[in-house]
């Protein structure tokens, strides 16, 4: 009678502890909810703003001035964070989420983030490198059991057995397929400049390794090699080692119904608005969904490694390939030219990487009907900028706002089509 009478008491006791338990790790993510919801509503502004060569600017007036250059440019809406000394010290959201109801853009309103994409997964597979789970210059083939051509994705994207027959697939490497060297066409239904009549069919351009084409294809089947490794999906591993230790809770590479609540519109160069794609399925080349307070920390993140000497910052964000066309899209993009040899621009690991006499500069662009993003730091400085936008004209005042901000007057514009409004009208 007496031992279920202690037993009884044991119960009790484990049962009262385990509830203390619950109540503080709900109070604590409660708190950490409300930090997150705080930081959401509250913008990050520091009353002067230090460019790269040690200008400053006063924070209004920079407001004044990017707001000036949206309504001559005719952009729907643009969201900016500015990076000084590492921590982020400007973040604002300017114009609307939706022109047509006049929904005020917010810094936590969702936007898609295109090819913003490209950088995050650069920076999964250069932590997997890191681990050795997969070496950067070993063929990707020889992590297969059959042949590369074979491999088939478990969703609805379309296979890679238009290789089968160039063998010239057995050299490609996870480095190749980061830098855009690995002999694709960007995608498979855009025509490449060389090649009109070809519009479905993948096909391998050029020896893997020896010149540089911008290729979401190549990016798409590192993705689906990795998760063969790894028997997980980019998701998954993307939750795993940036958007969960980084608290990115309003990121992903798929739609969530969360994202409902607060996410803005795409706008055309006549500011209509476009239908929201939700997209279902997980590409590393471009279907991330994130928001100005989340994507501001990872870059703020890869900031501070840098900072820190980390072997991953100094593996990513090494120049593997050295740039030498006229322009990173279009027919221009098959053009030899050394225009941008004073910045020694090259490719790293998902980034595009400078040199300025600031040190060196890592960008990465992102770009769709109704999306145009901009990203760019100078890590010896500890200065960044992270700018999204919802309009088809934003690409437009990229030169100005990033020359503005924080005297970056070193970004390949012209290589990249950011024309300025101005020259477009003239």
């Amino acid at each position: 009678m007496n031992s279920i009478f202690y037993l009884l008491v044991l119960l009790i006791f484990i049962l009262m502890l385990t509830s203390c338990m619950t109540n503080e790790k709900s109070e604590k993510l409660l708190q950490e909810r409300l930090e997150y919801d705080s930081a959401v509503l509250t913008d990050s502004t520091r009353s002067v703003i230090s460019g790269i060569d040690g200008s400053e600017i006063d924070a209004f007036l920079l407001e004044e001035k990017i707001r000036s250059l949206m309504d001559s440019a005719k952009v729907t809406g643009l969201a900016i964070a500015i990076l000084n000394d590492n921590q982020i010290v400007f973040r604002k959201a300017f114009g609307y989420a939706n022109q047509r109801k006049k929904t005020s853009l917010q810094i936590n309103h969702s936007f898609y983030g295109a090819s913003f994409s490209k950088a995050v997964f650069g920076y999964i597979v250069t932590i997997l490198a890191d681990e050795g789970v997969i070496d950067l210059d070993k063929p990707l083939q020889q992590y297969l059991e059959f042949p590369l051509y074979a491999l088939k994705p478990e969703h609805k994207w379309r296979g890679f057995q238009d290789l089968e027959n160039d063998k010239r697939y057995e050299k490609i490497t996870a480095r190749m397929c980061l830098t855009h060297t690995a002999g694709f066409q960007n995608w498979r239904w855009i025509p490449r400049p060389n090649d009109p009549e070809n519009r479905e069919k993948l096909k391998i351009y050029f020896d893997p390794g020896t010149q540089y084409f911008y290729s979401g294809e190549g990016i798409m089947l590192l993705q689906y090699v990795i998760e063969h490794i790894t028997g997980k999906g980019i998701e998954e591993l993307a939750k795993e080692k940036v958007f969960d230790p980084l608290q990115m809770r309003n990121t992903s590479y798929v739609w969530q119904k969360k994202f409902e609540s607060k996410y803005c519109q795409g706008h055309t160069e006549n500011q209509n608005v476009i239908k929201k794609n939700r997209r279902d399925e997980a590409q590393a080349a471009g279907s991330m969904e994130t928001n100005l307070i989340d994507y501001s920390v990872f870059v703020k993140h890869i900031m501070q490694l840098y900072k820190q000497g980390s072997g991953i910052t100094k593996m990513m964000l090494n120049p593997s390939f050295r740039i030498r066309t006229k322009a990173q899209f279009g027919p221009l993009s098959l053009e030899q030219s050394d225009e941008n040899d004073d910045i020694q621009l090259s490719y790293g690991l998902g980034w595009g990487l400078l040199q300025s006499p600031h040190g060196p500069g890592a960008f990465k662009e992102g770009h769709d009907d109704g999306f145009q993003h901009y990203s760019i730091i100078f890590p010896d400085k500890g200065t960044g900028v992270v700018i999204l936008s919802n309009s088809d004209n934003a690409e437009s005042i990229f030169k100005e706002t990033l020359e503005i901000a924080i005297a970056d007057i070193y970004t390949p514009w012209q290589w990249e089509n950011y024309i300025p409004y101005q020259m477009k009208r003239e």
